[in-house]
């Protein structure tokens, strides 16, 4: 359903109308290519603009990446870099397993129990502020190449809950070997 819903979306864009709609004649790629004499038509062709509405699409990322570049420019530099991974065998997932099934079958399951979860975590992070207040944040859903979900969340911090001295650091950071015997 997913790509039927999305190939509509793009059949939206395709359509001479609506590219009037969202001013792809300011685009010309076609009329450029022919003023500098290309004669490969491979590299001519219909040339379809998407909006910065569409996720995923050029016009898309370039603003988010300027929206964020604009929060470095009026907050400073992020202080935290938080990322948080999908597990794919979370106990929410697998009680709503049938007999036999693994959560690659139940991909509506994953995402939903994803979602949840990252809702909590921006509650604990930004909300509840865990590591401080809060004065701007920034994040992005990619996907691993198995396809399961992570996110990475930017945190700027006011200046009172910025990180200081290498033990304010050690309060939220550590790293540390598993046992062994624990966890083969």
């Amino acid at each position: 359903m997913y790509v039927r819903v999305e190939s509509m979306r793009l059949d939206w864009y395709v359509k001479p109308a609506n590219q009037a709609i969202i001013r792809a004649d300011l685009y010309q790629g076609l009329l450029d290519t022919l003023a500098v004499g290309e004669a490969d038509a491979s590299k001519a062709g219909l040339r379809v603009v998407l909006s910065k509405d569409f996720p995923g699409s050029d016009r898309d990322v370039q603003s988010r990446f300027m929206d964020a570049m604009t929060l470095v420019t009026r907050y400073g530099k992020p202080d935290f870099f938080v990322t948080m991974t999908c597990n794919p065998y979370w106990d929410e997932k697998v009680v709503e397993l049938l007999p036999r099934q693994t959560p690659q079958d139940r991909p509506d399951v994953v995402a939903r129990v994803y979602h949840a979860k990252l809702l909590d975590l921006h509650d604990f992070l930004i909300k509840k502020g865990h590591l401080g207040t809060v004065a701007a944040w920034a994040h992005v859903t990619e996907f691993q190449k198995r396809g399961l979900p992570h996110e990475h969340f930017l945190l700027v911090m006011e200046s009172g809950s910025k990180l200081k001295s290498p033990d304010d650091y050690d309060r939220y950071i550590s790293a540390e070997l598993p046992d062994k015997k624990k966890y083969p």
